[in-house]
């Protein structure tokens, strides 16, 4: 698949989902009311049906996919892991996610360190605010702690794309599309920019 634009395809297929009521209104609801596990619950089932929609198969909590010699639903302890089709019976991941429900930064800063140690096309971390005004000083303690951490070398070596969607309560009213801020990890200057 062609790196460059996968994280559009991806966004493309998540705000799809997000635009039927079975998937929206469960994580509508959980975000308006501050409810981080069912929005945890909602947003991976969103995200898993996301990958369906990419003829992906995802495995997550309580989406088991029998695509390795061992079934698991999360795979190396990541929230949600796709795989494209092949036969391999040892697949590497297409995609990798993590729905950080913590609020504390460094919760979220140790599941970005976890998705920038896996080899992927695509790592997406989801995670949540409940201001608009707190996704910069988050995107800033993410760049700082966590991508400074990699080194220059490190970071450009890095391969495929790296999102950061933070959903943002004060937005809800605008669910889906404007509910989630989309940032792409630049690994040339090591910034998340807004795409």
């Amino acid at each position: 698949m062609n790196d460059t634009a996968i994280q559009f395809l991806f966004r493309k297929a998540l705000l799809q989902t997000l635009r039927d009521e079975r998937h929206a209104e469960p994580l509508r609801t959980a975000a308006i009311a501050g409810r981080l596990t069912p929005w945890t619950t909602a947003l991976t089932c969103a995200a898993v049906e996301a990958c369906r929609r990419l003829q992906w198969r995802a495995s997550a909590k309580g989406h088991h996919a029998e695509l390795l010699p061992v079934s698991r639903g999360e795979y190396l302890n990541l929230d949600v892991m796709a795989f494209g089709m092949g036969e391999s019976r040892w697949r590497f991941p297409l995609a990798v996610m993590e729905l950080e429900n913590q609020t504390r930064e460094d919760f979220i800063a140790y599941s970005l360190w976890k998705l920038l140690s896996v080899r992927a096309e695509l790592r997406v971390l989801f995670c949540y605010r409940k201001e608009a005004a707190d996704a910069g000083p988050l995107r800033q303690h993410l760049q700082k702690e966590v991508v400074e951490a990699l080194g220059i070398g490190g970071r450009v070596a890095l391969e495929g794309r790296t999102l950061l969607v933070i959903g943002r309560r004060a937005e809800a009213e605008t669910f889906p599309n404007g509910f989630f801020g989309w940032w792409e990890l630049e690994t040339n200057t090591g910034r998340f920019e807004s795409f």
